[in-house]
């Protein structure tokens, strides 16, 4: 009985160790996305001055791997901090693309963010407390909201790449929110 109740307390602590916690927000250590089992690569904080915006998990299925060029699904795990009006929103988003692609690259992705756009707008605002879930699912990018699927995929996995870029490209949105997101 003994062993019982001491294989219990290993299996409950080893559970707890693995999830991240990141401005008092729980972050899974693994998550499904259709039918991969995906692994959280790294978690962090995005501030803006002095305001706690949101935390972020990326999850991939080889933490390991480039977080950016691997194939098969992926998600970035948004958590809303504070309120954050959509456009305001949608246009960071864009910003970070534009800051990390040559400008043709950049052009050539604006319609797809128009149609990210559009799905955020819809909302009105990202409110504190908000789930933002960005998937690649191996054939789009689905926007999901508070665990619900919002608005149609967006074709394109270098769209998903771009939207990667923003955290962990050559000119990320912030350096310490990089290093956190490939487990640094």
């Amino acid at each position: 009985m003994k062993r019982f109740f001491f294989a219990l307390a290993l299996i409950f602590s080893s559970v707890a160790a693995n999830a991240a916690d990141v401005a008092g927000v729980k972050i899974d250590d693994k998550i499904r996305v259709g039918n991969a089992e995906l692994a959280l690569s790294g978690a962090g904080l995005r501030k803006r001055i002095v305001f706690q915006v949101y935390v972020i998990g990326l999850y991939v299925a080889d933490p390991k791997a480039d977080r950016i060029a691997q194939p098969g699904p992926k998600r970035v795990a948004i958590h809303m901090l504070r309120d954050v009006d959509a456009d305001d929103f949608i246009e960071a988003l864009a910003k970070g693309i534009r800051d990390n692609h040559p400008e043709a690259d950049a052009k050539a992705l604006e319609p797809r963010v128009k149609e990210l756009g559009a799905v955020i707008i819809a909302i009105k605002e990202a409110k504190k407390g908000m789930a933002i879930d960005l998937d690649w699912t191996g054939s789009g990018t689905q926007v999901v909201i508070d665990g619900k699927p919002t608005g149609a995929p967006i074709a394109g996995e270098d769209f998903y790449r771009a939207l990667l870029r923003i955290w962990l490209g050559e000119r990320p949105v912030q350096d310490d929110l990089k290093k956190a997101l490939l487990g640094g």
